[in-house]
């Protein structure tokens, strides 16, 4: 052991003292590393992050002079294991991520191997050109992740995959040579032509013919018919022969205009078997999936299971003219064809989430992937899948195929069981028995993933003894000391070993959240996260939240993925050792703003706001918490006793003195740049009394109960009167919540942890509203946090309790209420623009449907922005998380009333949105019951 430390602190001095990146063998480094998305897990002895290829060279020699193996690792999107390791990991996407230059005459561009393929994209887009693979991660992995795992995308059937698109590649092997590889055998390591040209007939006869082989080295595109290519040949071998430096890479022109034709079909076999019939028509893509994956039907055409058949053109009636072509080839139930370019991308956007999707069955029971991308012939591809579905059946396993039809390869997700010997078990007899159905049919074991650990261990099974002993050879003339991610492809692992989940509790973990959708099981939600790495979109897109603190930071701590690895090996014990007490998963959910978007943008569903607030709760239980917790953790309690003492006048005049508002900020963990909002002079409940006692008339169309929350009630009651207004002109009567204990929905405590403190605030509010729940009411709730935390965080921390459960349903927004109790009612026209910002509990637990018909019917013309308003409750008020905060302020909410017409109207409905409009752009923001509050006014003068 002692040997083994000293050799560890030697390989990390000499790369600290040559590499210029980052260097990190600390916990957190380590434990964000530790898995891709696939079933896999091993633990790195360290990351470096190198800033260019002297600083790959430089570690290849130290690890070299130690025995220490290297991993390249791009997005860490790969499904099948490859870009763990034991060793150092290469994270090539904190520098070595540029577009070096472009080259529109000659359609080329040079580019580092962590670039994320969506930057490439939209820097060819403006010259007509683009790349031509296009995995469904494309937002989120690199160029050289696609190099590594040879990827492909929907457009293969037009464009190829990775290899077809490589022109040039500056590789770096394990000894230090720096190559550069070409055709006609530029590049090539000593010894590698010699091999080749004395296995020409094996070469030429031992590998399937189609379009997408994956599996194995490519050593026939070393074939001299074939150009002796050796960067095409380097494709697909998983960071196992050398470390990729920079890549020139072929681009496409793009089509001027699409249409996209949707054909359904009555069953999955009927529409493989129709695929391969379309691509004599040239089409870019077809893509296939089942009802299983999609979350409503809705949008599609009849059937339950359908193609994407996208055609291009120069003109729309060009691409529609070939979508009507294809659709009257296509023996299909029903159609649709798409040429609106929203309605196209909104469509896309099923298939592309299905990659998440399939991680769930129907029933909400995990599935995993392992056998992810098969690919056969085309035209054997409904054969192929009959066959699977029957050896599914007979394992008693059940998975949803999807996929590139058109290319005979099928991604499918499997309700494995990963946690039991028995059932690793049937994985492996499972496993084996796949690989000689995919062999049987002429086909590839993996037709885009690669092999990885999943399927490298049956490679002789698809290649034979020989070829895979030619495997080895190739491998050792590229890296002779087996430093590149050793254990993959060739002398690979069992498929069954370092499986992620073994070293999980076997038993739930105590918790305080109720998990409904994890059968209770902490473990079971942190599994939900299985590296899809949605939630490393470096740009927001519409109206999506996830992940604010990863595109303020652009770190992979602060990722909901990130987060959710640290949280896994918080649990395994193994790197993080110190349970809930762990200062590294606290330091990375510090900046975890609880935007809940993840719950929704996330394909898998992980709610990491509710996995933080159970750490908190856990981490301080017992112990002193940050003083912020207590300052603004118990704001509700605050704001009572100053409504009690009628003192607002002193706070605020107090607050306004800076001396005496910065102590107060001090003690209080407020960050120094932040304004302390005033607090309302009269609460909103008194002043409701007050305009009631006026002699306001009752309308008597229905009754709905408006909820006094924390904000509304003490901070802004004139959205409250506003709602009030609104609400009578529709023709209901409004009612307070009976007086007696206050009601609170307890968001501020959970926000900060404190769930013991928020469950009995929760339970006095259910007492206190036991006899009006017994009514079914309909309580309109004018906060989206608190209408939010009201529809999950109550039942999820009181499932036991039925009153939770109704208080919950009889929640309704403001467009809610006024949609679905007063459907006649017509709001008075504005015929404006509006602005502003959907609020991100609104977007990811409650819906804005109601909302934008209701914006339509009053005429605010425009979309409002996605993303998150960085303050969101505590987070942007917390001391250092003002940086952050400001950064996710200005990602799109703020450009987005800066470019607002003069006219426009800026909305808000978030307390937190409206504060930080004001302090850091001056701008009022209104909520939408104030607009129209106004304006009915303005109708009655």
């Amino acid at each position: 052991m002692a040997d083994l430390q000293a050799e560890l602190a030697g390989v990390q001095a000499e790369l600290r003292g040559t590499v210029r990146g980052e260097v990190g063998f600390d916990v957190t480094s380590r434990a964000l590393m530790t898995m891709d998305a696939s079933n896999y897990r091993r633990v790195p002895l360290g990351v470096v992050a190198p800033r260019d290829a002297d600083d790959v060279a430089a570690t290849l020699a130290a690890c070299r002079a130690h025995g220490v193996p290297v991993v390249a690792r791009g997005g860490g999107t790969s499904i099948a294991g490859q870009a763990t390791g034991t060793g150092v990991v290469l994270d090539f996407t904190r520098h070595m991520d540029g577009l070096v230059s472009l080259d529109p005459a000659s359609r080329t561009a040079v580019v580092q191997p962590g670039l994320v393929l969506d930057r490439l994209q939209q820097a060819a887009a403006p010259h007509g050109l683009r790349f031509g693979p296009d995995p469904s991660t494309h937002s989120r992995c690199t160029l050289g992740g696609m190099i590594g795992n040879n990827s492909c995308g929907s457009h293969s059937v037009a464009w190829g995959t990775t290899a077809d698109s490589v022109s040039e590649l500056s590789v770096i092997t394990a000894r230090g040579d720096r190559l550069r590889l070409g055709r006609d055998w530029a590049g090539a390591p000593e010894g590698l032509r010699p091999l080749v040209e004395g296995e020409l007939a094996r070469l030429r006869t031992g590998f399937p013919v189609l379009p997408r082989r994956i599996s194995g080295y490519a050593l026939d595109a070393l074939l001299p018919e074939n150009g002796a290519d050796v960067a095409r040949s380097f494709c697909g071998s998983e960071g196992t022969l050398g470390i990729v430096t920079e890549a020139v890479v072929r681009l496409v022109e793009a089509p001027r205009a699409r249409a996209l034709a949707v054909l359904g079909y009555a069953d999955e076999s009927a529409a493989a078997e129709a695929a391969a019939g379309l691509l004599m028509h040239g089409p870019l893509t077809v893509e296939g999936m089942a009802a299983d994956l999609v979350r409503s039907t809705a949008d599609l055409p009849r059937g339950t299971a359908w193609l994407f058949v996208e055609t291009g053109g120069d003109t729309a009636a060009e691409a529609h003219a070939r979508a009507e072509t294809i659709v009257r080839a296509a023996d299909v139930l029903d159609s649709l064809v798409v040429t609106d370019p929203s309605g196209q991308r909104a469509l896309w956007r099923i298939r592309e989430d299905a990659s998440g999707t399939a991680t769930r069955m129907p029933d909400g029971s995990e599935a995993w992937p392992g056998w992810e991308d098969c690919a056969v012939p085309p035209a054997q591809l409904g054969a192929y899948l009959r066959d699977f579905r029957g050896l599914l059946t007979a394992h008693g396993l059940r998975g949803t195929p999807y996929g590139h039809f058109g290319d005979g390869c099928i991604h499918v997700r499997i309700d494995f069981d990963l946690l039991t010997e028995e059932g690793v078990a049937r994985f492996r007899g499972f496993s084996e028995e796949l690989a000689e159905l995919v062999t049987a049919h002429g086909g590839s074991l993996s037709g885009e993933h690669g092999d990885g650990q999943a399927r490298a261990e049956l490679l002789p099974r698809m290649y034979g003894a020989e070829m895979v002993a030619l495997f080895e050879r190739a491998k050792g003339v590229w890296d002779p000391d087996d430093l590149l991610n050793p254990g993959m492809l060739v002398r690979p692992a069992p498929l069954d070993t370092n499986l992620r989940f073994s070293v999980l509790p076997s038993k739930p973990v105590d918790v305080v959240f109720g998990y409904p959708a994890d059968g209770g099981d902490f473990s079971a939600a942190v599994r939900r996260c299985v590296g899809v790495a949605k939630c490393r979109t470096p740009e927001a897109a519409g109206a999506s939240v996830m992940c604010p603190s990863f595109r303020a930071t652009g770190e992979e701590e602060h990722s909901t993925r990130g987060r959710a690895r640290l949280l896994h090996e918080m649990l395994a014990g193994e790197l993080v050792t110190d349970g809930w007490r762990s200062t590294e998963v606290r330091d990375a959910l510090d900046l975890c703003l609880s935007c809940k978007g993840c719950r929704t943008d996330c394909p898998v569903g992980v709610d990491m706001a509710t996995y933080k607030a159970e750490f908190l709760h856990h981490h301080y239980e017992g112990r002193r918490r940050p003083a912020a917790h207590y300052a603004m953790g118990w704001l509700p309690r605050w704001l009572r006793l100053v409504a009690r003492t009628r003192t607002a006048w002193l706070v605020n005049s107090l607050a306004s003195v800076r001396p005496l508002a910065a102590v107060a900020k001090r003690l209080g963990g407020i960050a120094a740049e932040r304004e302390i909002p005033r607090v309302a002079g009269t609460t909103f409940t008194r002043a409701w009394r007050r305009e009631a006692r006026k002699g306001a008339e009752t309308p008597g169309r229905g009754q709905v109960f408006l909820w006094p929350d924390t904000f509304t009630e003490h901070l802004s009651p004139t959205v409250g009167l506003a709602a009030v207004r609104v609400l009578e002109a529709a023709g209901l009567e409004v009612l307070p919540i009976p007086p007696g204990k206050p009601v609170c929905c307890g968001l501020t405590y959970v926000s900060t942890g404190q769930l013991d403190r928020a469950r009995e605030v929760m339970r006095r509010t259910l007492d206190a509203m036991s006899g009006l729940l017994e009514g079914a009411p309909h309580v309109v709730v004018l906060e989206p946090s608190c209408a939010a935390a009201l529809r999950t965080d109550l039942p999820e921390l009181l499932p036991d309790d039925p009153r939770a459960s109704r208080l919950s349903a009889a929640v309704l927004t403001f467009a809610e209420a006024l949609e679905r109790l007063a459907p006649d009612w017509t709001p008075p026209r504005l015929d404006r623009p509006a602005a502003g910002q959907t609020h991100c509990h609104q977007h990811a637990i409650l819906g804005d449907t109601p909302d934008r018909r209701l914006r339509e019917a009053a005429g605010l013309t425009g979309e409002l922005a996605g993303g998150c308003c960085g303050l969101a409750g505590n987070f942007g008020f917390e001391k250092g998380h003002y940086e952050v905060s400001a950064t996710c302020a200005e990602e799109q909410l703020l450009p987005s009333v800066r470019q607002a017409p003069e006219d426009a109207v800026i909305l808000a409905d978030g307390f937190s949105c409206r504060t930080q409009l004001e302090q850091l752009a001056g701008v009022r923001g209104r909520h939408l019951a104030e607009v129209l509050a106004e304006a009915l006014e303005g109708e009655g003068k």
